[in-house]
């Protein structure tokens, strides 16, 4: 079964008939991904991120159908845009541009927070010196509840690992640094049996400082699911030293005390405690070279 079908032949099809279609669940998938309100990828299950990816579709463009019928299929095939963005100059349209020119996922919706790091940069975008050991990146998380991007969350941050562990690594390649780019891979957890942070739980790219100059030009990458790669606290240090061997680090723990307690409110968090986080690593100097405040 299609959509082109279903709106074709007047006939509504149920969640559960759509649940045992796996060609006409992958078609929806795609679309409501391409709409900015389901992740990818579209794997033909229709499960509960699905059913309420098409719910809200569904209650934005004002249908009331249960399952699909004509008028649902016909939106799914027609609609451009279920919430249109409306992009200005600000650091968070300019951080969304800068996505949706790499081809990232960018999540739509009111509680559907984006989470991105900025490296290299200051609290208003601005490039910095990017100076090794400093915490001189940002942890940034973005909603687009009605169609402008909004910077909820703007936390001091390091993407980088700290000249401890660049110097005295814990992996004989080098110590990790993660490579640009958007991942699917973190869920919420323990670091270290310490505190509550994002944990890796999937697949990400980092470069192995094997010389230990603390750059990642001419640096192997590896890939992998295993890294321990998490976003925890920094535990208040004023430099990053120890604080970091590769992850994802917010400097103070107050600081990400908020920023796990507005993940934790995301709408899909909150349908299941095991939502994995899309998360956004960019350069501070290309996103101001690409898209100039």
């Amino acid at each position: 079964m299609q959509l082109n079908e279903i709106t074709a032949n007047g006939q509504t099809i149920s969640l559960e008939q759509l649940a045992k279609d796996t060609q006409l669940a992958e078609e929806v998938q795609i679309n409501l991904f391409r709409l900015g309100l389901l992740d990818p990828p579209a794997d033909g299950k229709f499960g509960r991120f699905s059913i309420q990816a098409l719910k809200y579709f569904q209650s934005l463009i004002k249908i009331s159908e249960a399952g699909i019928g004509s008028q649902t299929s016909k939106a799914l095939l027609e609609v451009k845009e279920a919430i249109p963005l409306q992009l200005g100059n600000d650091l968070a349209s300019r951080i969304i541009k800068y996505m949706r020119s790499k081809m990232y996922f960018v999540a739509l919706g009111e509680k559907r927070y984006n989470i991105v790091y900025v490296e290299g940069a200051s609290a208003d975008g601005t490039p910095n010196a990017d100076t090794q050991n400093e915490w001189n990146d940002r942890r940034m998380v973005i909603e687009i509840a009605s169609g402008t991007p909004k910077i909820v969350g703007n936390w001091v941050a390091t993407t980088e690992p700290g000249t401890f562990y660049i110097k005295h690594p814990m992996n004989l390649n080098g110590a990790a640094r993660i490579a640009f780019g958007q991942y699917q891979a973190w869920q919420v957890g323990i670091h270290n049996q310490n505190h509550e942070a994002l944990v890796q739980r999937g697949q990400v790219k980092v470069h192995r400082d094997r010389n230990k100059d603390g750059f990642r030009t001419g640096d192997a990458i590896y890939i992998g699911s295993d890294f321990g790669i998490n976003q925890h606290w920094g535990f208040d240090l004023p430099k990053v030293g120890v604080a970091s061997a590769g992850c994802l680090v917010g400097q103070s723990r107050d600081s990400h005390r908020e920023f796990m307690a507005l993940i934790k409110k995301d709408a899909r968090y909150q349908l299941n405690n095991k939502y994995v986080y899309f998360t956004t690593v960019i350069p501070g100097d290309d996103l101001a070279k690409t898209f100039p405040a």
